[in-house]
Formats: structure tokens, sequence, C-alpha cells
């Protein structure tokens, strides 16, 4: 309330208060229209999350692979027990599964981080 018993008037908002005009967004026209820049940043995503997938996938085929070769190799720890059970199902549950829980963590990061820089490139 004011001094003299009215109420403020009103205002209603209907734009920001800028005289400056918002820049058209170049670069999500360019990907909507399907242009060639547009489909190089688009490709470049796409590789970019290529490698990782591939990146993550020789990381576990070279981690679970070298499990059988090292049994091959060394034989004396297929008749060995690790807290009543065998070795083997040992490293299995105890060293295969952690580490499909570390990439996967790893992967959803990496992922994340490309996608949003991406996103703020577009946003820029």
């Amino acid at each position: 309330m004011t001094g003299t018993g009215q109420p403020p008037p009103r205002v209603r908002v209907t734009a920001p208060r800028s005289d400056a005009r918002r820049r058209p967004q170049l670069l999500v026209q360019e990907i909507d229209e399907q242009t060639e820049l547009g489909e190089v940043y688009v490709r470049s995503l796409l590789w970019a999350q290529l490698r990782l997938s591939l990146g993550i996938l020789v990381s576990l085929g070279l981690i679970v692979g070298c499990l059988p070769l090292l049994f091959t190799i060394a034989p004396q720890l297929l008749g060995r027990t690790l807290f009543g059970m065998p070795l083997t199902w040992g490293l299995l549950g105890f060293l295969v599964y952690p580490v499909l829980l570390l990439l996967g963590w790893f992967y959803v990061r990496r992922a994340e981080r490309h996608e949003r820089s991406f996103s703020d490139l577009v946003e820029r």
C-alpha cells in the first residue's frame, strides 16, 4: 500500500527489459535443416560416442578374456580355494562384476560429458 491508501499500480511483464535482440540460434537451425555443417556436428558427437563404446568393449574383452588365459598359464590356480569357494568362482564373482560396474559408471559419465559439451555448443 502506498501512503494514500491506494495499492500500487499493476505492471504487466510481457518481455524482458532489454533492447538487445536475441541472436538466432544458427547451429540449432543448421542441425534441424540437416545442412552440411549441422551434419558435421552431429557426426562428431556420434563418432565420440562410438569411440567411447568401442574403448569400453575392448577393455571389457581384455579383462574378461584374460581370465581363461590366466587359468591356462597357471593351472595350479584351478584347485585353490578362497574363503571356502573355488578361486575361479571368486575371481568371476569378485573381479568381473565390480569391473563391469566400474566400466558402466565410466561409460555413463563420459557419454553424458560428450552430450553436455555438444548441447553447450549448440546452445551457445
